[in-house]
């Protein structure tokens, strides 16, 4: 996997957008970009990356993955995981009660078999 600095600068580049562009959308210094992508700062905040994600159009697993933030996850399992996010959203109390005790008879089944 690519670096955190280069994927920002390859993303910020195919916009494109200038530093100065990106600090006026964002609010984030061009001087601390220019530091994110020349891999200077290895673990920015979340919420710096939250920022640059939006506006670069990255998914923000993909940029926590790459500052080492959270561990990366497989293409599968991200999409997965996007998918589920999003149907939260739309879930209803009873759904959501039912989801959690489905899993946990799936993970309990599995503990049982090993």
């Amino acid at each position: 996997m690519k670096s955190l600095g280069k994927t920002l600068k390859e993303a910020r580049e195919l916009i494109p957008l200038t530093l100065r562009q990106v600090e006026e959308a964002v609010e984030i210094s061009n001087a601390y970009l220019s530091q994110l992508e020349n891999d200077k700062i290895k673990k920015p905040s979340a919420n710096v990356l939250y920022k640059l994600s939006n506006l670069y159009g990255i998914e923000l697993n993909t940029l926590l993955g790459a500052a080492g933030i959270i561990e990366k996850t497989s293409p599968q399992k991200s999409k997965l995981l996007n998918t589920v996010a999003l149907s939260a959203e739309t879930l209803t109390e009873e759904e959501e009660k039912e989801l959690l005790s489905y899993l946990k008879h799936i993970r309990f089944s599995k503990k049982k078999d090993e």
